[in-house]
């Protein structure tokens, strides 16, 4: 077992609201994981918490057995963990290639004067990382459109570049917030194909929140549901689709939340 990421009691608190409340989570080398909950429930806010982007208020985040719990956002990324987010976020005028390639300038190892003179390391650091981005916009099915600009692409290509850009950081961890929001059910089904064949060619870890239901039962291997920031379930797909917690917090069933959260943890 080659554990990557060990979420130990991590807790959120805004003000006086717990936001998160004693998550336990485990994601290793090969698995997709699944975090579920209803809108509200702290899905993006453990996101947050895991990648430096707000500062938990007590637990711990372990990455390759290494405590990254509270490190500034940047560190993270260095250690090897990378990020989608529920908006876009690209260079909207620049072209595919050109938006991966700024993603991969972070291993770039020439100096400000070659940059300058378009001499020494420079030559060779753009070339490695021009076929870099190449060879990603084609794991992605993006190779014939490098050249376009990002704005151009259809909606769920652009979600493609997205992940074209965070794994031209070299990740072992993978993490995806709601990333076939806005797609219809013929893109949903591609894109959990193309997620699964990702897995597989770069044997890295991936961590998948999202509200549709089908994809998530799909594509991942055990899911964590989370309720008002409490965790009420962890298993797999059957496990949690007949779970009477997991059916209560979407249905809006009452259930004494705290008595599950001694339950799961």
């Amino acid at each position: 077992m080659d554990l990557l990421l060990d979420i130990r009691a991590l807790s959120v608190l805004f003000g006086g609201v717990r936001a998160l409340d004693g998550l336990n989570l485990e994601i290793i080398k090969g698995e997709i994981i699944g975090l579920i909950g209803p809108n509200g429930a702290g899905k993006t806010t453990a996101f947050n918490a895991i990648t430096g982007r707000i500062k938990p208020s007590s637990g711990s985040v372990f990455f390759r057995g290494q405590d990254i719990t509270g490190l500034a956002p940047f560190r993270i990324a260095r250690k090897g963990i990378a990020r989608t987010f529920q908006n876009i976020k690209l260079y909207e005028d620049l072209s595919v290639i050109e938006n991966v390639m700024i993603a991969a300038h972070s291993s770039i190892s020439y100096s400000f004067m070659e940059a300058i003179l378009g001499m020494g390391r420079f030559r060779r650091d753009e070339s490695r990382i021009r076929s870099k981005a190449l060879e990603l916009l084609e794991l992605m099915d993006l190779k014939d459109l490098a050249l376009e600009r990002a704005n151009s692409l259809p909606y769920g290509s652009q979600r493609k570049l997205e992940i074209a850009r965070a794994l031209a950081l070299d990740p072992q961890l993978l993490l995806l917030d709601e990333p076939v929001a806005g797609m219809n059910p013929t893109e949903t089904r591609e894109f959990g194909n193309f997620l699964l064949k990702l897995r597989d060619n770069l044997s890295i870890g991936v961590g998948v929140i999202d509200h549709d239901m089908s994809f998530v039962m799909e594509v991942c291997d055990k899911i964590r549901v989370i309720d008002h920031g409490i965790p009420i379930a962890w298993g797999t797909a059957s496990q949690i689709r007949n779970d009477k917690k997991v059916i209560g917090a979407y249905l809006g069933t009452d259930f004494d939340r705290t008595q599950n959260h001694n339950a799961t943890n």
